[in-house]
This record gives C-alpha cells, structure tokens and sequence, in this order.
C-alpha cells in the first residue's frame, strides 16, 4: 500500500480549525495591478494588521530591501510586527493561496505539507518561482512533504475537515486551461481522495465571470461549518453569473448541505474589464473573518450573512475594489498552516 497521507490518517483541516499562521506575499509585481500598484501595499498593511492581533503573519518577500519597505508600511499602519515573520524567498506574484502548500494534519496532531505543482493557472508563463515554494517551506519548516505530482492551486478546491470536498468542474476538468490535460475525472478524484483525505467530492459546475482561474471555487462556495455551504446568488436575471450560480445551487442539492445564500456585488468594471468580484472570497482566520466589500449596498448583507454564520468570530470588511484589479482578493492571497 502506498504511503498517502489518506493511508496514514492525515487530512485537511477546515479553514476554521486552528492556524498557527497564516501566509502571504508581499505585492511587488506592478504587472498584477497596472495602473493602481500604489494603494495596494496599504490593503496588505490593513489585513495584515488585523490578522496579527489573532494569529502569526508569515510574509513572502523577495529580499532585504523589501522586507524593510513592509516593515515601514506595517509600522505606519499600526500592525504588531512581534507577529509578523519574514522569510526571502521570491515569488512571481503574490496568489498564496494557489501557490502555497496545502497544509494536512495527521491521527497525533503532526502537519505535514502536499507539494502540488502550479504552472501559473495554465495561463501564464511566469510561475517557476511560485512553484518553488512548497518545496522550499518544507524544508525551511522541517515539515514532512508528499508530492503528487499534478497540478492544484488551493483556490481550486474547499474543505469542511470532515471528508467533503467542493470542486469545479470548470476549473479542474475543462479542457480550457487544462491543468492536467488527459487526466479523467477519476483520476482527479484519486489525487483529491490521497493527498487531501477527502471521502466525497462534490463537483460544481462554473465560477462567476471574470475569473481569469477559470472556476475557482473560492469565488463562488465555500464551507463555512461541516453541513453548511455559503453560496454565491445572484439576483439579476440578465446578469452573467445569473445562470450558473444557479445552476451550482441545484447541484448542491442532495448532498445533506445546508445551504446559505451570500449575495454578489453589482458588477465591478475597471478599464472596461469585469472583475471577479464576490463575498465569498472571505478568509477565516483564528477568532475573525475578513470579508471583501465593494463600496456596494450589498456589503451591509454580506458582512451581517458571514456574521450570522461565525457568531464567535469577529467579521471585519476590508475595502477590495483595488485589490479586485489584481483578479483576487482575500482568500487568494492568503494561505493557513493549521496549529
């Protein structure tokens, strides 16, 4: 028998397990934000702020120089720098959450690390560096590591800790952006079974419009307890996301999910480009939750929808036009490593 994680008892944790830390990656590719790099520094400073009165904040930089440039932002903006850690390592971009390991914990407590590959969301050419970093964590944190040898970014997929599993078909399957082309569904559920300790996957169709991951379900579903699913609605039947977030409710049915609706924004367009835009992206760190607002009327809903659904949990908005331009907001840029 092959030693999986599965087969030694490990899984993955629900996102609102404990964390020892959470990881990003310092902004520094202006290519990622052109034409409004400069507010984007002052976002990070601002979630970091917020996650390091719960939790360590561990950073992705690229040298000394910008490790010194964050120090001085996260000062100015208040942040607790006795929680922050640094670590030089370069990145391409700043995507933790589809870059970085995805973290398992074992039967006795112990974490250990899957090794997926990226190359860039089958997209861009510009991902080596990203895809360096498991391996480089791993051995920097002296955590056992499994390499399974496909292509996943943690965007892709969502966990309730307790066997199940939220995927896309659109993401993993299509042969648009393919991440593995020829690998049947079978074969992708293998890996998800082995590596992730998943029991059942439940397939949804496509993510919303503007999604340049083609169908992250991070923008559209996410677990938010073991039997319930917060799920992006969409109201406006002439709208783009109209139709398959409705179809991706029907889906759902059957599954013994409770299921909550989280509204959509109206559509955020920058240089005539529709942005993936959507509350679902929340992140959920140890006693709060941070949740991307829009300067829309529909935030009011959705902060006091994820605060109903995390009652222990203080639920922070944290202002994402900006930071939407970058074709991400809170849960791309952020990774947890569980305690």
């Amino acid at each position: 028998m092959a030693s999986t994680p599965r087969n030694l008892g490990y899984r993955m944790p629900a996102e609102w397990e404990p964390h020892e830390a959470t990881w990003l990656a310092w902004p520094h590719n202006r290519q990622d934000w052109p034409g409004k790099f400069e507010p984007i520094a002052w976002v990070y400073c601002e979630i970091v702020r917020k996650l390091a009165t719960v939790e360590r904040v561990r950073i992705l930089v690229g040298d000394a120089d910008l490790e010194q440039d964050a120090r001085r932002k996260l000062k100015k903006a208040g942040a607790d720098l006795d929680a922050v850690e640094f670590f030089h390592y370069p990145t391409d971009r700043v995507w933790t959450r589809d870059f970085c390991p995805l973290f398992v914990k074992g039967p006795r407590g112990e974490v250990a690390i899957t090794n997926w590959r990226f190359n860039g969301w089958a997209k861009y050419d510009d991902w080596k560096l990203d895809n360096a970093i498991p391996s480089a964590l791993a051995k920097r944190l002296k955590l056992r590591q499994w390499q399974p040898g496909l292509v996943l970014e943690g965007g892709s997929v969502d966990v309730n800790g307790a066997g199940m599993l939220l995927t896309t078909e659109e993401c993993l399957l299509s042969p648009v952006q393919a991440r593995n082309p020829g690998l049947p569904r079978e074969g992708v559920e293998r890996a998800l079974v082995d590596y992730l300790g998943a029991e059942k996957i439940v397939w949804l169709g496509c993510g919303i419009a503007g999604d340049d991951t083609h169908g992250h379900i991070d923008d559209l579903a996410r677990f938010v307890s073991a039997d319930t699913v917060a799920l992006a609605s969409e109201r406006d039947q002439s709208d783009a996301n109209f139709e398959p977030l409705r179809e991706n409710r029907e889906r759902l049915k059957g599954h013994s999910l409770r299921v909550v609706e989280l509204p959509m924004p109206a559509p955020v367009v920058f240089n005539g480009r529709r942005l993936p835009a959507s509350y679902a992206n929340f992140y959920i760190a140890n006693r709060i939750a941070l949740v991307p607002t829009f300067n829309d009327p529909a935030d009011r809903r959705a902060l006091a929808t994820v605060a109903r659904l995390f009652p222990n949990r203080e639920v922070v908005g944290i202002h994402a036009v900006d930071l939407v331009w970058g074709l991400g907001t809170l849960h791309c840029m952020t990774q947890q490593q569980p305690a």
